[in-house]
This record gives structure tokens, C-alpha cells and sequence, in this order.
């Protein structure tokens, strides 16, 4: 992704959005790895992304809640163990451990059934390994608050069972010591303390000769000493003793478990950068839960086709104080490219073109962006931004030079695949020449094929959007009769600055308003109105053309159908007539017995010249069935289609089926007049010319299979289904093979009631028809026909 200036994050207050993603963020490392998040320009990791924050907020939407939790930096503690013989402390092995546990979790989320519910998140660890026996030999030696445990091994059990004991009698020897010296009166009222590590009395000074042992310290005063009881001290040195050897017994189990780590340090680490993308998807999937962003339509060539967007920042902000935010929708008919976006000042012109460039680089950057669902959004390899106050004193540039800077900039790189954003385009110098360049500019950009969204109060520039193919003129709509912004943005028409409107209502003095007005000449409002107009009209003219269009689009589906209606009722009453003449042969077979009969009795009777009448009669007969019979085969199955005659010779690959009907297959292969095809699991040897073109089955995934006839399905199929109560698991198994049975039955309209409550099962049913490629069109009927409680699709 090329972006210019090198600021554009701040520009577009981009970083900003970082910093809600950081503060998502679960661990430092994954703070880190925000602010190096990468813009993407292939589509398909763009899908990939969304499709992962997608499903993670599905995991919060169905109480499945992922096992993720802050996590620590393993990159120094690992970086220490490549090193030979080097020993890892308790700490770091802690930390190991609470990675391994994460991952652990992590794996045992994923049962079948989350395995299909959330597929994409499935695929990130699907070809990790992972070795449990890391964790049980990690587990054996550090318990979950990080302590060695007791039983590591044999031999600490056996230290420390001896430390207990030894202490143990410590203390019953100083008690007993205690009570001694008390009751003589030589020690203070503390009683007791720890030197050195080691348990003493505290004795007054003119006691601490009478009580032997060692002096391990004094008071401050010198009034206290405290002493260790001779009668301890070999005690307390064997407990000393059995402390090194405790340690020298841990350092020897965390050598081994270093040892044994160390192999798989490489592991450690992909486990470690998996934390770090699930902790970046699930901070992901907050703030887009917080800005109730949703996943758009996406196609892989530059395009505006917003639906009901929101700037994510002033959403959020507005959602703190309930304060409503305005929608707005760009999407650009026929071949515009670029929005020349004019209004009075305060009227949201720079806030919604900032919006197109922070949703555009959330989009491209893996996010959930705040627009309608079925909003369709674009790849730009280059995003090129002119916003704001530019003047440079470290370069010695004034704000238009850097303007004019940019600009050149802009015309070197910029291309078909550039989204370019420029606010306020020509102020800076002299309005007339300063709008001639900007025209000019303009003018190279639009050849450059470029998209984008510019903001101005150049008349010029409205009338330049207004005459020339692939930029269009947009306003911030005004309200005349307060004098107040309503911010909604309309593509198609031109906005006025109302400079002297909001003059009057901001209380400035009428003579100075009218002096003003004097100056400007009725030819500069004249202008502005003149262009509103004919704006206006170019956009009836085109939207008519454009309902021209689709009803010859209609009419040509209509006649297409009528053909094919023809055609079908043509092959029934066809049908019907061979069917009738099978009937009358098959009743003439029958007749030729009852007449064998009677010449039989014809013959036995002497009446021969009749009976061979009557058997010329019978043969002339059938022979006229038998050749109309054929002739009617041959007219109904064999006569050249003129839909099959353009799809060419069957060759081997095609997907064919019987013309008399049937199941589809593929062609194998073709041995002169015979091929064979492969139906299902059967092979069939079939004539190429009871053969016909056919579209390729539907492919469906798993191991299921379908055996169904055509022929009851179209007529057993009911379009209406009520998944109303089921949980997320059973309504996506019910919805999957609701339309397998609609496409098999090449049904076009379906009804999908799933009640409102709080959404969840309306979202699971846009889930599942986005899985589809089949071109549909997703609908909700009118409140009193069920509202957003009923989903319609209507698959073309």
C-alpha cells in the first residue's frame, strides 16, 4: 500500500482508531504489533481478516467465549534458553507454562461443531502441532502459582519431608527455651526474632550473658541483643544444610526441564505469534462490537458502494453522550470516479470525506467498518490525502505551496487504482486562480482515471464536475429555513456555500450583508442556482435511462422466458401426441392377436382371399402407427435446438443429460456415437445424440450424499420455513439444506421466518446465504407482513 503524505494515519485520524485497537489489547506484544498493523491490497487476505474478526465476534454473540487472556513476553526468556546448558528460572518457566496452558485451551475450543462455526479462526492453528507432554513435564516440577512442587522429584520429597521435621523440632526445642528464659525474667517483651535467616531471642543486655549461644545482632541502642540458643544451633545448621541441598536439587529439575525445552524453542515461538494474531482479532472484534460494525460485500477492483456509513470515531464519540450520528451513502453509478462534494462550511463536507478514507483503510487493514451489510467496497493499492494546514517552515513552504506539492505528487503516481482525498481543493491564493488550477488538476486526475472524493466552494468546479463523464457533483444538504446543517450527504447535486444566509444568522450587521451582496452581482447566485438545476435534471435524465434500461433488460428476460415457454409447451403437446400414437401401437399389438384369431377361423372356414385382405389391412395399419410414431421421436428428441445448436458438438468434460429428462453427468468419454457418463457413482453408456448440454450439479461439501428426482422435488418443495427457537448449530443445519433443496428445485423466491428478539438468528441467516455463489438479493418485507422478523431471497 503507497500512501501519501507519509502522515495520511493522522490525517485520516487512522491512529486513532490504533489506539482503541491497543487498548483492546491483551498483551504488551500485542500492543506492539497494532501500531505495525498492515494496510492489505490483496482481496484475498482482506476476506481472510474480516472473515476472522467476523466469527470472533460471533463468539461473544453465542456465549461461546474464546480462551484468551493477558499473556506474557516470552522473546528474552527464550532468546536465554538457545543458549547450551543455560538454566531458566522459575519465572520464565512460569510463564512458558501459562503460554502452553493458553494454547492448550485454545485447541480445546475447537470441537467439530465450533469447527464449522467458526471456519476461518479453525484454519489459523489447523496445521499447528502441539505436544501436551510439554505441559505435563512442565506441570510435574511448577504448580500453577509458579512453586516447585513438592513431589517434583523423589529426592526433594525427601529434603523437604526432613526440612518439616527438622523444623518441627526447632520449634518445640525454642518454645521449650522460650518458656525458660521467661520465666527468669531475661528476655524483653518481643521475645523473639529473625537474624541472619536465622530464629534468635531478643535479650536485654544486661541478660545476654547469662544465655549461651551466638550474638547474630544488636539494637540500635545497644539495649537488645539478639541471640541464637545453643541448644538450636545444630538444629538450624542441619535445616541450613537441607536448604542447599533443596536447591541444588531444583536447579538440577529446572537444568532437565530447560534441557528438554530447548528443542522446542522454534514451537514456543509460533505459539507465542499465535497469542499475539488472537489477541489482535479479538481486540479487533471489541471495537467492532463498540461501533456495531459490520462485514460489507467486497469485490476486487476499486469501488464506492457504501451503504449507511458512519465516521467510526464521531460514532463512538456520539454514542458516549447519546448523541445521534448521521448516516451516509456513496455509491457511484455508471462510470464515475470521483465526488466534487460542495456545501456551506459546518455542513460535514470534510467529516464525510475523512470518513471514506478511515473506513477504506479500517476495511483494508482486516477491520469491521460501520456500514449496512450489503454495502459493496473496493481494493485501492495507493490512497493519496490533501487535508488541512500544511505550511512547512522546516521546508520553507507556505500551506498553498505544499498544496501544489502534493498536488504534482498526486499526478506523478497517482492511477486507476488510487483513491485520492482532497478538502477545501484550490484555497490558499487568489480565488480565480486558484480555482483555474484546481480545475486543471482536476482535469489530470479524472484522465488518470483515478477515484476519489474533493471538496470545495469553487464554482468552477461544480460546473467542471457537471460536464465531465466520471466525476459527479455531491452536497451537504442545507436547511434553508433554520439556516442549520441537517449533514446528510446526496450524490447528484451541487451545494451552496449560503454564505450570506449564515452571515444574517450569525448576527452580522445588514449593511455590511447588503454592501456584500452589491459586490457579488446577482450572476454569481444566478450560477449557483442554474447549476442546481440543470444537475438536478441530468439526474432525472439519467436515472430514467437507466429504468429504460432495466426494463429492456426485463423485457428480453420476458421473451426469453416466453421463448423457452414456447418451446417446453411445443415439447409437451408433442409428447402428448406420441404418447397417444404409442398407446394406439401398443393397442394394435394387442388387436393383432384378436385377429390372428379370427383369420385362424377365416383359414379353417375356407374364407383365405379374406383373410389376406384383412392381414394386408392390419400390417398397412401398424406400419402407419409405427412411422408416425418415429417421426414424432424423431421431431421431439432428435430436431436440431437452435440453444443446443450454439453451445456446439458435446465433447468429453461437458455436463450433459438425457433429453427425455433425468439426472445430470459428465462426459468421460466419446467413442463414435456412444459416450460415456459419469452419473453420480454409475457409469452409463448412453447415444450422443439422446444426449444434451446441461449445467454442472450442484456441488455440495462433506461426505452427504443427495438422491432425489427432479421431478418431485420441483413439486414437494415448499419455499416458507420457521426456524424460530432453534439454537445457532440446528438453524445452520436447517437453513444449509433449506436451499441445497431451493437451488436443486430451482426455486426463486423463499421466505425465511425467523422472529426479531435480538437479532441473532437474522444474522445467522445472512451468515449462511453469503456462503452461497449464487447471484440473490436479500430482502425484509414491510412491517405488517413480519418486518425484520422475515427474511426474503430471491435468487436470479
Amino acid at each position: 500500500m503507497q500512501l501519501e503524505p507519509k502522515d495520511l494515519y493522522a490525517k485520516l485520524e487512522f491512529d486513532k482508531v490504533l489506539e482503541l485497537l491497543e487498548k483492546e489489547c491483551l498483551g504488551e506484544l500485542g500492543k506492539e504489533a497494532i501500531h505495525s498493523i498492515k494496510v492489505e491490497t490483496e482481496l484475498k487476505k482482506i476476506k481472510r481478516k474480516l472473515k476472522e474478526v467476523y466469527e470472533y465476534t460471533l463468539t461473544f454473540e453465542y456465549n461461546n467465549p474464546f480462551p484468551i487472556a493477558a499473556y506474557f513476553d516470552l522473546s528474552s526468556d527464550l532468546r536465554m534458553l538457545e543458549i547450551e546448558d543455560y538454566v531458566l528460572p522459575e519465572e520464565g518457566l512460569v510463564k512458558i507454562n501459562i503460554v502452553m496452558i493458553f494454547i492448550q485451551n485454545i485447541f480445546r475450543f475447537f470441537t467439530p461443531e465450533r469447527k464449522e462455526s467458526y471456519p476461518t479462526l479453525y484454519r489459523i492453528i489447523q496445521n499447528v502441532a502441539f505436544d501436551e507432554d510439554l505441559i505435563k513435564a512442565i506441570s510435574k516440577v511448577i504448580d500453577e502459582e509458579g512453586n516447585i512442587k513438592a513431589d517434583a522429584s523423589p529426592e526433594l520429597l525427601k529434603i523437604r519431608r526432613a526440612i518439616i521435621s527438622k523444623e518441627k523440632e526447632v520449634e518445640k526445642k525454642f518454645r521449650g527455651l522460650i518458656q525458660h528464659y521467661k520465666k527468669n525474667g531475661w528476655l524483653t517483651d518481643n521475645v523473639e526474632s529473625f537474624r541472619n535467616g536465622r530464629r534468635v531471642l531478643s535479650v536485654p543486655a544486661e541478660h545476654k550473658r547469662k544465655i549461651r549461644g551466638i550474638i547474630h545482632d544488636e539494637s540500635a541502642t545497644g539495649k537488645t541483643s539478639f541471640i541464637e540458643p545453643e541448644g538450636v544451633i545444630e538444629l538450624n545448621n542441619d535445616i541450613f544444610d537441607l536448604h542447599q541441598e533443596e536447591k541444588r536439587e531444583i536447579y538440577r529439575l529446572l537444568k532437565e526441564l530447560s534441557t528438554l525445552l530447548r528443542p522446542y524453542i522454534p514451537a514456543l515461538k509460533s505459539y507465542q505469534l499465535l497469542l499475539i494474531r488472537f489477541d489482535i482479532i479479538q481486540a479487533k472484534a471489541r471495537v467492532a462490537m463498540k461501533m456495531k460494525a459490520n462485514m460489507p460485500k467486497m469485490v476486487d477492483h476499486p469501488h464506492f458502494g457504501i451503504l449507511e456509513g458512519y465516521h467510526p470515531l464521531l460514532l463512538l464519540k456520539n454514542q458516549a453522550i447519546s448523541k445521534e450520528t448521521i448516516p451516509f451513502d456513496l455509491s457511484l453509478l455508471h462510470k464515475n470516479r470521483i465526488v466534487v462534494l460542495s456545501g456551506p462550511n459546518a455542513g460535514g463536507k470534510s467529516i464525510t470525506m475523512k470518513s471514506v478514507g478511515l473506513i477504506q483503510l479500517m476495511f483494508q487493514a482486516g477491520m469491521l467498518v460501520p456500514v449496512d451489510p450489503e454495502s459493496q467496497m473496493g481494493v485501492f493499492k495507493r490512497i493519496f490525502a490533501d487535508i488541512g494546514d500544511q505550511q512547512s517552515l522546516e521546508d520553507d513552504l507556505s500551506t498553498y505551496s505544499s498544496r501544489l506539492k502534493n498536488a504534482r505528487i498526486f499526478i506523478e503516481k497517482a492511477d486507476d487504482e488510487t483513491l485520492i482525498l482532497i478538502d477545501e481543493f484550490g484555497s490558499g491564493t487568489d480565488p480565480k486562480i486558484g480555482g483555474a488550477i484546481a480545475e486543471s488538476i482536476l482535469k489530470e486526475l479524472n484522465f488518470k482515471k483515478v477515484f476519489g472524493v474533493i471538496t470545495t466552494h469553487y464554482s468552477n468546479l461544480k460546473i467542471y464536475a457537471f460536464k465531465n463523464r466520471g466525476i459527479v457533483n455531491g452536497s451537504m444538504r442545507f436547511d434553508k429555513e433554520t439556516l442549520s446543517p441537517t449533514y446528510e450527504f446526496r450524490v447528484g447535486r451541487p451545494g451552496s456555500s449560503y454564505a450570506f444566509e449564515i452571515a444574517q444568522k450569525s448576527g452580522l450587521q445588514k449593511r455590511v450583508i447588503k454592501y456584500a451582496q452589491h459586490r457579488t452581482g446577482k450572476n454569481e447566485k444566478a450560477v449557483d442556482q442554474l447549476l442546481v438545476d440543470l444537475q438536478r435534471e441530468k439526474q432525472e435524465l439519467e436515472e430514467r435511462l437507466e429504468e429504460v434500461k432495466n426494463r429492456e433488460q426485463s423485457l428480453e428476460k420476458l421473451i426469453k422466458n416466453y421463448e423457452q415457454m414456447h418451446r417446453d409447451l411445443e415439447f409437451k403437446r408433442k409428447k402428448i401426441k406420441l404418447d397417444a400414437k404409442q398407446s394406439a401401437l401398443q393397442q394394435v399389438a394387442k388387436d393383432n392377436r384378436e385377429f390372428e384369431r379370427l383369420i385362424k377361423e377365416l383359414k379353417e372356414n375356407q374364407k383365405l382371399k379374406e383373410a389376406k385382405q384383412k392381414a394386408i389391412e392390419i400390417k398397412v395399419e401398424r406400419e402407419k402407427l409405427v412411422e408416425e410414431v418415429q417421426e414424432l421421436t424423431e421431431e421431439i428428441y432428435y430436431k436440431p435446438d437452435p440453444v443446443e445448436l450454439k453451445k456446439g458438438p458435446i465433447q468429453v468434460g461437458d455436463y450433459v443429460k438425457m433429453k427425455s429428462g433425468g439426472a445430470a453427468g459428465l462426459v468421460e468419454t466419446i467413442d463414435k456415437n456412444k459416450a460415456i457418463v459419469l452419473m453420480g457413482q454409475m457409469r452409463m453408456s448412453i447415444k450422443v445424440r439422446d444426449l444434451q448440454h446441461a449445467n454442472a450439479p450442484l456441488d455440495r461439501q462433506g461426505s452427504k450424499s443427495i438422491s432425489t428426482d427432479t421431478v418431485s422435488q420441483n413439486s414437494t418443495f415448499e419455499s416458507r420455513i420457521d426456524i424460530r427457537g432453534m439454537r445457532f448449530e440446528e438453524a445452520m443445519k436447517v437453513i444449509e439444506d433449506f436451499m441445497d433443496q431451493a437451488l436443486m428445485s430451482n426455486a426463486g423466491n423463499l421466505r425465511i421466518i425467523h422472529g426479531k428478539g435480538n437479532g441473532t438468528l437474522r444474522k445467522v441467516v445472512k451468515k449462511k446465504l453469503r456462503e452461497y455463489d449464487v447471484d440473490m438479493s436479500i430482502s425484509h418485507p414491510a412491517q405488517e407482513f413480519g418486518g425484520d422478523g422475515v427474511t426474503l431471497v430471491d435468487i436470479s
